[in-house]
């Protein structure tokens, strides 16, 4: 599978996301933007060690979206089997997205590679429903 090799980085001091840090890190220019698309105000010294800055938790984009169109990242928790005339499961697996190397679904029942996985059509199965870093509370099923 080819996909687009687009970052985010989890600021550990600021405990915020940080998007298209790949972009800022190859131009040097201040294009990070926060999720909701503002400039994160960045500028080039910023840039320097971005990759090696222990400030920052970097995560890559897997190339797929879940079903409500939303990028799915390493470090996102997701959902599935909640799917109402599809597959329904119980319980409902609730799963880390881990890139190790390939992709993998860390989830309560188990692991599963994305190249023997069931639901490989994530834009029809899975919910992203957070993160690792703002909703811990989800991998311990208190959603």
């Amino acid at each position: 599978m080819k996909r687009e090799i687009k970052f985010r980085a989890w600021d550990k001091v600021y405990e915020c996301y940080l998007y298209d840090v790949q972009n800022a890190y190859d131009t040097l220019s201040c294009c990070v933007k926060y999720e909701n698309g503002e400039d994160a105000g960045y500028d080039e010294e910023c840039f320097a060690g971005f990759l090696d800055n222990d400030q920052y938790v970097v995560e890559q984009y897997t190339g797929l979206h879940d079903k409500n169109g939303r990028k799915i990242y390493e470090g996102d928790i997701v959902k599935w089997g909640d799917t109402a005339s599809l597959f329904e499961e119980s319980p409902v697996r609730i799963a880390v997205v881990k890139l190790d190397p390939d992709i993998s679904f860390y989830s309560n029942v188990g692991i599963f590679d994305y190249g023997r996985f069931a639901y490989k059509k994530t834009d029809e199965y899975l919910t992203v429903i957070g993160n690792i870093f703002e909703n811990k509370q989800l991998l311990e099923g208190k959603q």
